[in-house]
């Protein structure tokens, strides 16, 4: 580390806008470049975070050391790479990240929408959340809420899922702060320790680490192209299987999607065996005619949840739970009171209003669009990837003797963030793969100078299989 040669000096890093100057190395070459790539490092750590305002350059002269021309280099080079921002009469900040800026790693790791084409997210929000507070008595919308939300929010929630639930009545529905919380609860209140749950062998990570801590056993069972095989659903749940967990639309990882013909075989297997379909559908939304859900076919057997976290943006963190009326909706709600008692009120209100107003269809018509412009790019880059035209992630299989670890190092030494099949396997994958997520990358060019990298790394990649064992 940088020599500061002083006590004085020493004890002005106790400082906190001083204190990322301890990450100062005379290994980084000359100073004002050390200097840089500390700032950058502390930044990347979330040391310093956007609007944070840095130290008087005379200042940090003086704790490092050096001369005043070597800090006003320092700054200067941090702002040409975007790092910060400088006013005159005000000082210089710490530059938020746009969505014109690729700082760090590309993620193609975790499934997001990507920005809505044509409309501004960020105007959106702030029209609505003014909309909001005019409307509504500020202390009683940050007041506690007991119920797993309101009418007129279970009605929005009934608006949003009927292209895919139908008509549903607003007492079979729960309002819940994600899809996960969603799913930790309906696993908690149904099954008992040591039930099993029937899921794809490739299947979404949230739900190995619920079960996990929940005590649940995952059974595996085999699929094809279009889900579950129904023979083999149909023995697993004749061992005593209590659930059946699947993601039939654009399933989590491999893109499938369920035909409605198989939908129709899986719930009658399911309602012969007597036992429940958790169905994660965060996803259908996306098609512009969707196939009916697993739902809406076996409606006293099944729980869907459905958040618009992939539809429409993450931050909201809503999603709509739809349970059978009676006793089990009652449990549920139950469950998410003492889980969690109630969903984010202004988000709830946010999302609420979105749906009332038409916003919300605005905003989802935007993310299909850049989804399947992004889609299309795919295609055209890694043309044996699976996955539908407005999906939000391919399925790219790989050689059997292609290293996950060592094709995801290769990945992130190119800056790139992967995920392979070993993150959603039920014991040992049984498929060798990874799932390209495309809308987190801010740019399309982006994208494509990513998914070219990719393709690089892939080059010796396999055919889709037909049946997956």
């Amino acid at each position: 580390m940088y020599a500061f040669g002083t006590e004085k000096a020493t004890l002005a890093l106790d400082d906190p806008s001083l204190r990322w100057l301890k990450r100062v190395s005379r290994d980084e070459g000359p100073i004002y470049l050390a200097v840089v790539a500390a700032l950058e490092a502390a930044i990347r750590d979330g040391e310093l975070t956007p609007g944070d305002r840095l130290p008087p350059q005379r200042t940090v002269a003086a704790v490092l050391g050096v001369d005043f021309t070597t800090v006003t280099r320092a700054y200067g080079a941090a702002r040409s790479r975007g790092l910060v921002e400088g006013t005159v009469g005000r000082g210089t900040f710490i530059r938020g990240r746009s969505a014109e800026d690729e700082v760090g790693l590309v993620d193609l790791s975790m499934n997001l929408p990507p920005q809505p084409e044509g409309l501004s997210l960020a105007n959106l929000l702030r029209d609505t959340t003014r909309a909001v507070l005019e409307r509504t008595d500020v202390a009683t919308l940050m007041a506690y809420h007991p119920d797993a939300g309101s009418t007129a929010q279970r009605l929005a929630g009934a608006t949003w899922l009927a292209p895919v639930l139908g008509e549903i009545a607003t007492d079979r529905l729960l309002l819940a702060p994600g899809a996960q919380t969603a799913l930790a609860v309906t696993l908690s209140t149904l099954l008992k320790q040591g039930a099993g749950v029937i899921c794809e062998p490739l299947t979404y990570p949230g739900l190995i680490a619920v079960a996990r801590r929940l005590g649940l056993k995952l059974i595996a069972c085999p699929v094809d192209d279009e889900g579950f095989q129904p023979d083999a659903l149909a023995r697993r749940l004749s061992e005593g299987a209590a659930a059946v967990y699947c993601v039939p639309t654009m399933q989590n990882p491999t893109a499938v999607t369920m035909s409605l013909a198989r939908r129709r075989e899986i719930a009658r297997i399911v309602h012969h065996a007597d036992a429940w379909i958790i169905e994660d559908d965060p996803y259908s939304r996306l098609l512009e005619a969707p196939p009916p859900a697993l739902a809406a076919l076996a409606p006293e057997r099944t729980i869907h949840i459905a958040t618009v976290s992939k539809t429409l943006t993450p931050g909201l963190r809503t999603a709509f739970l739809a349970a059978p009326a009676g006793e089990v909706v009652e449990r549920l709600a139950e469950g998410l009171r003492a889980t969690v008692l109630m969903a984010s009120p202004l988000t709830a209100a946010v999302t609420t209003h979105w749906i009332r107003e038409g916003v919300a269809e605005r905003i989802l018509e935007g993310v299909r669009a850049a989804a399947r412009t992004r889609r299309a790019l795919a295609g055209a880059i890694l043309p044996t990837a699976f996955g539908m035209a407005e999906s939000l992630h391919v399925w790219l299989d790989l050689p059997a003797d292609r290293d996950p670890a060592t094709l995801r190092e290769l990945a992130r030494r190119r800056g790139l963030a992967l995920v392979t099949a070993d993150a959603f396997a039920v014991g040992q994958p049984t498929r060798n793969g990874v799932r390209i997520s495309l809308g987190a990358a801010g740019k399309a060019a982006t994208l494509e100078t990513a998914l070219r990298s990719v393709a690089a790394l892939a080059a010796a990649g396999g055919e889709r299989s037909r049946t997956i064992v």
